[in-house]
């Protein structure tokens, strides 16, 4: 993960906005469907078997076989690499975790990542798969291991289904506690049944719990274009099964301008849209209003620095993989 970068930007010396401080706290480490990688590493620590984990996060589910003698066709630069499924999969499990974590997490992850690449239709009829965040982390031999190529070869050929067909499994890095419904994770997306929000209890990941302070003027450059005059703060409207954004106000002293929870995260550097806004300023920290309806389950503490993004291990992380993309990564949509 990223080291803590500074986002607290010198503002103007005019202005009592330029005074106040944009305080995020929040959780989670991607975009929050299906399954959360510290998640399992936690299920499998406590003596959870792979077929449990993906049954957790991919609800509904049975394992099922991948067709004989598939490729994945990888587009590496400008051309397109086609590898054998199962070789495929040996390059991306170690490349997407820790090759120390526990068998059941390994194998879990070589399940979802073989399910992933069948299902992932990202360049449409030319190629599969970006060897990258943008579908799954692919390294070839560089990223095989002993213990990765032994979770391969344990569950070779498995793949996730749903009703007898291969179920896209995203995936991500750190779920803050509770996984998100894919229509809400993914605004605009149909629901589907094994995409649902559920309880994450052993995810112990570095951003399980997060917060960023940015100044106004830095938070202002972050929102350029949706900002419509000076930024007076951030309103959320509705949130999803888990406490993340769907959808928000940017307020503004000359109107207000709607935006999505995932675009919200990107533009603010986010590491996750599960996030809730205060103002900080010589009165001291006020909550931003929230029609979300949901009570915040983080809350930053008075004392939190202004001048830092802060894990619970004291680092941050880029937004997620779905393996990743822009919040949300794990292929396709960038998921994670």
């Amino acid at each position: 993960m990223a080291a803590a970068a500074t986002l607290l930007l010198a503002a103007p010396a005019t202005g009592v906005a330029a005074t106040s401080t944009l305080v995020i706290a929040g959780a989670g480490d991607g975009h929050g469907v299906g399954m959360s990688q510290d998640g399992a590493l936690g299920l499998a620590q406590h003596g959870w078997s792979y077929r449990a984990i993906l049954a957790h996060y991919y609800r509904h589910t049975a394992i099922g076989r991948a067709p004989a003698r598939t490729v994945v066709r990888v587009l590496e630069g400008s051309r397109v690499k086609r590898v054998a499924l199962e070789s495929y999969v040996r390059g991306v499990v170690s490349a997407e975790v820790s090759a120390s974590w526990p068998m059941a997490a390994l194998e879990a992850q070589a399940v979802a990542s073989r399910t992933y690449a069948i299902t992932a239709h990202a360049g449409g009829s030319r190629f599969d798969v970006y060897p990258d965040t943008r579908s799954q982390m692919y390294l070839g031999k560089a990223a095989e291991t002993p213990s990765t190529n032994a979770a391969v070869a344990a569950t070779a050929g498995q793949i996730v289904t749903y009703a007898g067909q291969p179920a896209i499994t995203y995936f991500y890095a750190d779920s803050g506690g509770h996984t998100e419904s894919v229509q809400y994770g993914f605004p605009g997306s149909p629901p589907e049944p094994w995409l649902v929000g559920v309880a994450d209890p052993y995810d112990a990941g570095p951003l399980r719990k997060w917060t960023v302070s940015l100044s106004f003027a830095a938070a202002t450059a972050r929102l350029s274009g949706l900002v419509n005059g000076a930024l007076k703060g951030i309103e959320v409207l509705r949130r999803g099964s888990s406490p993340r954004i769907v959808s928000a106000y940017v307020l503004g002293s000359k109107g207000r301008t709607p935006v999505s929870g995932p675009e919200l995260a990107g533009r603010l550097g986010l590491s996750d849209t599960w996030a809730y806004f205060s103002v900080r300023d010589a009165h001291g920290l006020h909550p931003e209003p929230d029609l979300s309806g949901r009570a915040p389950a983080v809350r930053p503490a008075p004392a939190t620095p202004a001048s830092a993004v802060t894990g619970a291990g004291g680092s941050a992380a880029a937004p997620g993989s779905p393996g990743a993309t822009p919040v949300g990564g794990a292929g396709g949509v960038s998921a994670g």
